[in-house]
């Protein structure tokens, strides 16, 4: 039987640093990732708390969220950067009108 080892944080770290980075709550981060309805918040705080690990659903989900590879997220030895780049509804949504 093989063992697999408990990740380090830095999974951990990442996704806490993109919901921070947002500065959304962790049922707003939920909810920008569409996930309502299949992710609690507690599940959120487990894995920024490195309790449990992400299905790859959730991590590709916080990656597009975050505008970052999913490859940044899951390798230790990359780096997130320390501004990520923010979608929110002001940047993604429809352009205001102007009368």
């Amino acid at each position: 039987m093989v063992r697999t080892k408990r990740r380090k944080p830095a999974l951990a770290r990442k996704l806490r640093q993109i919901r921070m980075a947002m500065g959304l709550s962790q049922n707003e981060m939920i909810r920008t990732m569409s996930m309502e309805g299949s992710l609690l918040r507690e599940e959120v705080s487990d894995f920024e708390r490195n309790k449990r690990i992400p299905s790859l659903e959730v991590v590709l989900a916080y990656a597009r969220a975050a505008g970052v590879s999913v490859e940044v997220l899951i390798d230790d030895d990359l780096k997130l950067s320390v501004k990520v780049p923010v979608r929110t509804k002001e940047t993604t949504g429809s352009k205001s009108r102007r009368a």
